[in-house]
């Protein structure tokens, strides 16, 4: 040490023994000031109604009068800013929506092909999200063993001006129904709604492939998305209303 100084120590009367620990501190083992970590956390719709419940109640963790939350329905999430004008103590919670497991692997909408037997057998699978178990079984054996009419006709015509006509047309007769419908929940965590869903079959060849389709499910996702969203707001409006919501 560099400099000499007098330290007083007091031992009380009735102690036995003191032990005296004596540490320098300088650059070597002081321990360096670092920055707040930020923190920046996703999760499911409802993340940010759940860190707030939490943590609203300690100014410290949050500024009230520095804080929104920012709604992006054409990205499915709601975004919560604490502690806005402070880049060392910034917060950012984000909830988000996305289309469930079950849904997605059904392929409807997307242009997902399926030999007739391969999708009878995953219909067979998941025989939970068919309304009629009866109808499922129905629905998968005339998948597994599917037969089709495909009648042709070729049309062609040319004339001596130069104009000409050249046509192809297929028409596909099958044994299954034009349409099913299933029970299945259309985001994670929600209810399930029931869909109506329609075969599409695209001809190549001697070989037919069937395509899942369902106008019903395209404005299912819309309503339901939009029904989370909505649950979210009124209950961020309910509990903390000094929050203002921004939609983007």
């Amino acid at each position: 040490m560099e400099d000499n100084k007098k330290i007083n120590i007091f031992v009380p009367e009735d102690a036995k023994k003191a032990e005296i620990i004596i540490r320098e501190v300088n650059g070597v083992n002081e321990l360096p000031v670092k920055e707040p970590v930020k923190l920046e956390v996703s999760g499911v719709i409802g993340a940010p109604v759940e860190f707030l419940r939490h943590r609203y109640a300690f100014p410290d963790q949050i500024d009230r009068d520095h804080s929104h939350v920012i709604v992006d329905r054409d990205h499915n999430m709601i975004t919560l800013i604490t502690n806005e004008n402070d880049a060392r103590r910034c917060q950012k919670i984000v909830g988000r929506i996305a289309l469930s497991k079950q849904y997605e692997e059904f392929g409807i909408n997307t242009g997902k092909t399926w030999n007739p037997n391969d999708l009878g057998q995953f219909f067979k699978m998941n025989r939970v999200y068919f309304p009629d178990r009866e109808a499922n079984m129905q629905l998968v054996t005339l998948l597994k063993s599917f037969e089709a009419d495909i009648q042709t006709r070729v049309e062609r015509e040319r004339k001596e001006n130069g104009s000409f006509k050249d046509n192809y047309a297929g028409v596909v007769t099958a044994n299954i129904p034009p349409s099913f419908d299933l029970v299945i929940p259309i985001y994670k965590g929600s209810t399930p709604e029931t869909v109506e869903v329609e075969f599409y079959a695209t001809v190549n060849g001697r070989d037919i492939l069937l395509s899942l389709y369902s106008p019903g499910a395209v404005a299912a996702v819309e309503d339901v998305r939009n029904n989370l969203i909505d649950d979210q707001i009124n209950v961020i409006r309910d509990e903390f209303p000094e929050l203002p919501i921004i939609e983007i």
